[in-house]
């Protein structure tokens, strides 16, 4: 029995003339938090986007453990990623503004209805029943979070940082087995981005929750993840630990240049020539 929930295989997607990600392979382990960084336009949202079906792969395949077994990913339509038990939060926040934090939770919960149409527009026993358990798991997920206090308000009228945990707390009412997080700390503050190693903390080990992360703050990939992979110019760079991975002299010249181009950033900096 593999302990893989998740595992890519040689993938490459080509747009136009751009090969945006080029023979990436990595597995991710079942329990584990799993980052991915790299310098911007390393390919790592597009693989985000491979996993979710938002792209299909020029080349490669993703196999992953749902509920029915091992799957392709690659051959699934978008709109059944999330039944399989795939959930995913986005770096510019995509929640219904108009709507309270209740109500976008329960948007979460649409996968796991059962009821008809017609079901549906009679409120028949059967969807009074999908509702009130619909209603429950959003109450757990909203005491999960501490978002007791928004659960009613319009996420219009919420704070960025609170936004950001309401889109966690809709992806969690999916009852994801593999949670996406998307730059889950962007636009945080340090107090935020803390609270928010908290929560992924507690999905990961109270929950038992899965996380396949992408992250530009070090801080938090450090708290965080168990293991990750740097990739620069849509190639693997390194996969390790956290402090592996960060002392790699490939992963330290995607970051920061030759060790020459560093000297040279420090002497135009001490002397103010090109700044």
């Amino acid at each position: 029995m593999t302990d893989f929930l998740l595992s890519a295989q040689d993938l490459s997607v080509r747009f136009g003339g751009l090969l945006a990600v080029n023979q990436v392979s990595f597995d991710v382990k079942k329990g584990e938090v799993f980052t991915l960084i790299g310098p911007n336009g390393a390919g790592k949202t597009t693989v985000f986007n491979l996993i979710s079906r938002i792209y299909t792969p020029t080349a490669g395949s993703i196999d992953f453990l749902g509920p029915k077994g091992m799957v392709k990913l690659t051959e699934q339509a978008p709109q059944d990623v999330a039944a399989l038990g795939i959930a995913r939060t986005f770096q510019n926040i995509e929640l219904f503004e108009h709507a309270s934090v209740l109500h976008n939770l329960l948007i979460g919960r649409h996968t796991h209805r059962k009821t008809s149409l017609w079901q549906d527009m009679f409120f028949t026993a059967a969807t009074r029943e999908e509702e009130l358990r619909s209603r429950e798991k959003a109450e757990e997920v909203i005491d999960f979070l501490n978002l007791q206090h928004y659960r009613d308000t319009f996420v219009a009228g919420l704070p960025y940082g609170v936004r950001k945990v309401v889109e966690v707390a809709r992806a969690l009412c999916t009852e994801p087995s593999l949670l996406l997080l998307d730059e889950p700390s962007s636009g945080l503050n340090v107090e935020e981005t803390d609270d928010m190693a908290f929560w992924i903390q507690d999905i990961q080990h109270e929950l038992g929750i899965t996380v396949l992360m992408v992250e530009h703050d070090m801080s938090l990939v450090s708290k965080v993840s168990d293991r990750v992979l740097a990739m620069n110019q849509g190639e693997v760079l390194a996969m390790g630990t956290p402090r592996e991975v960060q002392s790699d002299a490939g992963v330290i010249e995607a970051y920061l240049g030759t060790l020459d181009d560093v000297s040279s950033l420090r002497r135009e900096s001490a002397t103010g020539v090109g700044v």
